[in-house]
């Protein structure tokens, strides 16, 4: 097996959450074809570089791409990621930096999710976990936008958490009102400008490095940690990979 293949136990995991194919020719291997999605994203190689082992490159980026498209990979990582007990929930972003080649479309138009932050042509995940670190929802937004914007989309239809944590930077009342009317209670540091200082629990706020943690392990497939992609559509779908990725090894180093 090779380095970055799916192990046994992950593909226990992964392979019933496959689409069927009932009838018409049968799909080239599943397994070997998701592992060479795999190479790439932890890589960041281009498609035309995938080794032989995993059969022409075109089959393996044509099923990504097509399974982008369906939805095929959001509702693996959902599907995964809905056996979290969600007890606790952590919020931040990260800004991606996006390659010359995925910046070479319109920008910013809504297929793209790139703007232009401080370090140039960006993308900024969005990203909400649980208390082991795990990822429970990952949201796109162009480089330049306010993480504030992002949370609704974060918190929405999800079970309501005991806590949600954030640093100061989403110290805003409709965050605060927003968790509240959902059941929760926000942990978020007030902004130091403002004459009310909220109290916040020091122990529970110090977990906040859950969601730091979990950007620095998503950020080892390094087709995520630059962003080549030129549609936001499989810019999103490989983080969903890579997210389920964290979700198949904690199932493994459980069982």
């Amino acid at each position: 097996m090779a380095r970055y293949d799916l192990s046994e136990a992950e593909w226990r995991l992964i392979e019933p959450l496959l689409p069927n194919k009932p009838r018409g020719v049968p799909r080239v291997d599943d397994r070997r074809v998701i592992n060479g999605i795999f190479y790439v994203l932890r890589t960041g190689s281009p498609w035309r570089d995938l080794p032989e082992r995993y059969g022409p490159y075109t089959t393996v980026y044509n099923r990504f791409n097509r399974w982008a498209k369906a939805g095929v990979w959001l509702r693996i990582f959902e599907t995964l990621a809905a056996q979290s007990p969600q007890s606790l929930h952590l919020i931040d972003s990260s800004i991606i930096r996006a390659h010359q080649h995925a910046a070479g479309g319109k920008k910013g138009g809504p297929d793209h999710a790139i703007g232009r932050s401080r370090g140039g042509l960006s993308t900024k995940i969005n990203a909400l976990v649980d208390e082991q670190g795990l990822p429970v929802r990952i949201v796109l937004s162009a480089g330049q936008a306010s993480d504030k914007t992002a949370v609704p989309a974060l918190i929405e239809g999800l079970p309501p958490a005991k806590a949600l944590i954030a640093d100061r930077g989403y110290d805003a009342k409709a965050i605060i009102d927003l968790v509240r009317e959902a059941g929760g209670e926000a942990h978020i540091p007030t902004q130091k400008d403002r004459k009310v200082q909220r109290s916040i629990d020091k122990t529970l706020y110090r977990q906040r490095n859950l969601v730091e943690r979990f950007f620095c392990k998503l950020k080892h497939f390094r087709g995520i940690a630059t962003r080549f992609a030129k549609l936001a559509r499989n810019f999103l779908a490989a983080v969903m990979l890579a997210s389920t990725r964290l979700w198949t090894r904690a199932y493994e180093s459980t069982t």
